[in-house]
């Protein structure tokens, strides 16, 4: 018995094995490309039409913001349209409708288009408001977004290159420090931004746009064949059907659109789930044709591990059911082998996502050093959503559908502003019952290290606690 369960986990770690040196990797990678920043080699003579695209479902708090926002952008009124594609069933609709009336007296090319279907959710909006839209360029800002106002100032002079199909500019959070939730979030996305992105557009790999606070051209919209809805990541599918067509990706990392986090678990576990049963949907649509085509081998390698990446949530869910039974047969196993199980964890795994989020940071914030208290409630916060995130894995893996569930905000932009009693809180389901399942177990998981005498591995268990 000691046998199998030593087999199934030595499988689980090998896998978080590979993922923690894809990290070390993709660090390594930024570190060499980091100073071949995109060159702008010129800019318009003649500026081109854009319309910026705001997509909204019942986001009453933000809305307002929103709108104000994108009629600040600093751009000749008319070269620019701004579309409100409202699939609001609440009071999200007449907020909105007020804002758009209010700029229409001023002069701004500001529509509202609202579905009374919310047909293809977000992508079914973006590809309605495409067929009416006027703009040969395309920007788009979710409801908890706030367009800077020079925005186009640099980011769409890109497009002056004629291969050059989408740019994406970093997301800053304006509400990073209103708690420990939103801090370890800022600190995931930045290693998203910061390393990831960077790495990958300037070595020559696939990237993808967010979803949000990104420029397209339209001509690479319509050649890679529009937006799907056939995957609750809609941005992810299309910038990989768009660059399997040839199109170039711009990234600029020192160019920012600022953001609001969500504040309680529920919207973020919501959030997460969406990104990875998403992530999954797109390999499965994606891969067998990326795999067949001629690209570089290391490019095929690289979007693999990109798209496939939040398998390691099921390879962390399955780790964390073996480690009780594996020490319950500990005696059969030579202390060696458990101290270096534990230890390559510790160092491979541990070590991998806490030096990718410092070397992050150490990019992008003068006092980095600080962001190391945060780092065992960062690896904790990965632990926990694991059950969440193996839902939506396994979700994606076998087909099954499901709603795209936007993440609701609640304009909480300082630490006196208050999500409670407001609207589109939602109470988590059985999944939040079966993590207090696993907190308990995990309880018991410790009091048999302790009583095992395996001290080395109670630090990992207290994470996992």
């Amino acid at each position: 018995m000691s046998e199998f369960f030593l087999f199934l986990y030595l499988s689980v770690w090998i896998l978080l094995v590979t993922f923690g040196i894809h990290r070390y990797y993709l660090t390594f990678l930024y570190h060499t490309v980091k100073r071949k920043s995109p060159e702008l080699k010129k800019k318009f003579v003649h500026l081109p039409e854009v319309t910026v695209q705001l997509p909204v479902y019942n986001e009453m708090y933000v809305v307002k913001r929103l709108v104000q926002a994108a009629c600040s952008i600093d751009y000749p009124g008319h070269l620019l349209e701004i579309q409100v594609l409202d699939d609001s069933t609440d009071e999200t609709s007449a907020i909105a409708k007020e804002e758009v009336e209010k700029f229409k007296k001023k002069r701004v090319n500001i529509k509202y288009v609202h579905r009374n279907k919310r047909t293809g959710f977000k992508a079914g909006a973006l590809k309605e408001g495409m067929e009416k839209a006027e703009g040969e360029f395309f920007a788009i800002f979710d409801a908890d977004f706030i367009p800077h106002p020079a925005i186009f100032t640099k980011a769409l002079h890109h497009f002056t290159d004629p291969e050059v199909g989408m740019v994406q500019v970093r997301w800053e959070h304006i509400n990073k420090n209103y708690s420990v939730l939103t801090r370890i979030q800022s600190l995931l996305l930045d290693g998203h931004f910061v390393i990831e992105h960077t790495a990958r557009s300037r070595s020559g790999r696939f990237f993808n746009f967010n979803g949000t606070a990104g420029i397209w051209r339209k001509k690479c919209i319509e050649s890679a064949g529009g937006w799907h809805a056939d995957t609750l990541t809609e941005d992810l599918d299309l910038s990989y059907r768009a660059q399997l067509k040839g199109w170039k990706f711009v990234y600029l990392m020192d160019e920012v659109s600022s953001a609001e986090l969500p504040v309680e678990m529920s919207a973020f576990k919501n959030q997460q789930f969406r990104w990875a049963k998403g992530s999954i949907q797109t390999a499965k649509k994606i891969l067998p044709g990326l795999i067949r085509s001629r690209l570089p081998l290391k490019l095929k390698i690289e979007a693999i591990a990109h798209l496939t990446g939040n398998t390691a949530y099921l390879c962390l869910f399955l780790l964390s059911l073996l480690i009780y039974p594996l020490m319950a047969v500990k005696s059969n196993l030579s202390w060696l082998a458990m101290r270096t199980i534990y230890i390559s964890l510790l160092f491979i795994g541990t070590g991998a996502v806490s030096f990718f989020y410092l070397y992050a940071q150490k990019e992008i914030n003068p006092s980095w050093k600080s962001t190391i208290l945060y780092l065992p409630v960062l690896m904790s916060l990965g632990i926990g959503i694991s059950v969440n995130n193996t839902r939506a894995v396994l979700e994606g893996l076998f087909g099954y559908n499901s709603a795209f569930k936007r993440t609701p905000k609640y304009h909480i932009e300082s630490k006196e502003d208050t999500w409670k009693g407001k609207k589109y809180f939602e109470v988590m389901g059985f999944i939040t019952f079966f993590e207090l399942l696993l907190g308990i177990y995990f309880f018991f998981t410790v009091l048999l290290a302790f009583k095992r005498g395996i001290f080395i591995s109670v630090p990992f268990l207290f994470i996992f606690l």
